[in-house]
């Protein structure tokens, strides 16, 4: 969700919405067993339990110690613990320690939720707020936000290591698109202004507007499936060096890998571990869960190659898309223009 503050109920619309965002991080925790919260699957992999108080620590750290005359921290240690790489806030915990954190308990983080939460209404209960502080509380909340797709992407890796398969939610099928469209558009060549413009809200790494030259090519109005996926295997996909990267070739080789992230062979079929537990793959399905270095093989095998960002925000409006995180064969660059914001909170995305 993208929110901008507006109108005359200005204060209550950001209170709302500051409810709103928190209550839907809780409620993605409801299907848990009190022993989910904690593991740390793997290095990439945060714990829920750590996902709940650093989104919570992003809001005491940024938004009420500067900001709210009198706040006391809820635990001296809390800064230390929930910090995840702002370097100028100061020391943290390792990333692939986080796990280890047995304590402080679910219930001490849900007090910790609480308290802040509290302590921050009674920051937006006042009548006006300055724009630097509100643009704090916008980002925190789309901050929150993100994190939200990372616990469920969390948790499922989490469950996935468990040879049970558990179910995170019976009826929770995200990877369960099917395609809409077919055949190709042209995108022709030309001058193509991207990045965000408008007022709504944007993270600082999508500005600033500037053009780019777009050559003509062709692109499939189609996103890729489990079925067209499974010829690419079958064709010998992942032991042919001919269509991958250096780099990817390596990894498919030191880690022995023969199958997207999920898909499990059983008795002679194809499953793919879900949210919703173990089910059989759907051949018409949309393609999920695979890496860049997997996604440039198959577009070679393919006899094509992934668009470059500046293509894909060029031609967004010809799809449907937002389906499912896109890979495109840009590196992470800054746009023309770019600042990095002053202070702790330009590490966002500025160190990147």
């Amino acid at each position: 969700m993208n929110s901008n503050f507006t109108g005359q109920s200005r204060n209550a619309s950001r209170r709302e919405f500051y409810r709103h965002v928190r209550q839907r991080t809780e409620s993605l925790c409801a299907p848990l067993q009190q022993e989910d919260y904690v593991p740390q699957a793997a290095v990439f992999v945060s714990p829920t339990k750590w996902h709940i108080a650093h989104t919570t620590w992003f809001f005491e750290e940024f938004v009420l110690v500067p900001h709210l005359p009198g706040y006391h921290r809820f635990h001296p240690d809390f800064a230390f613990l929930f910090n995840s790489y702002y370097q100028g806030i100061g020391e943290r915990t390792a990333r692939n320690l986080r796990g280890l954190m047995t304590r402080p308990d679910v219930q001490e983080i849900y007090a910790y939720r609480k308290y802040v939460d509290e302590h921050v209404d009674k920051l937006l209960r006042r009548q006006d707020l300055a724009a630097d502080l509100s643009e704090l509380l916008n980002l925190g909340l789309q901050h929150e936000q993100q994190h939200q797709e990372l616990i469920l992407t969390d948790i499922k890796y989490t469950l996935s290591v468990n040879p049970m398969f558990p179910v995170y939610d019976p009826e929770l099928l995200l990877a369960g698109s099917k395609n809409d469209q077919t055949g190709m558009i042209v995108l022709d060549e030309g001058i193509y202004e991207i990045g965000h413009s408008g007022e709504t809200f944007c993270f600082d790494n999508e500005r600033n507007n500037h053009k780019v030259l777009c050559q003509k090519t062709t692109i499939n109005k189609a996103l890729v499936t489990n079925e067209e996926y499974l010829e690419f295997m079958a064709s010998g996909g992942y032991t042919d060096f001919t269509h991958w990267l250096d780099e990817g070739w390596n990894w498919v080789r030191e880690n022995q890998i023969n199958a997207p992230l999920y898909w499990h062979f059983r008795d002679g079929s194809w499953f793919h571990f879900s949210l919703a537990g173990l089910r059989p793959l759907d051949p018409e399905e949309l393609l999920c869960h695979i890496n860049y270095y997997e996604a440039a093989a198959f577009a070679s095998w393919r006899g094509m190659r992934l668009l470059t960002e500046f293509e894909w925000e060029a031609a967004q409006n010809f799809f449907p898309w937002g389906k499912h995180w896109e890979w495109t064969q840009s590196a992470y660059l800054p746009y023309p223009g770019f600042s990095r914001a002053p202070g702790a909170v330009g590490e966002y995305n500025g160190k990147f």
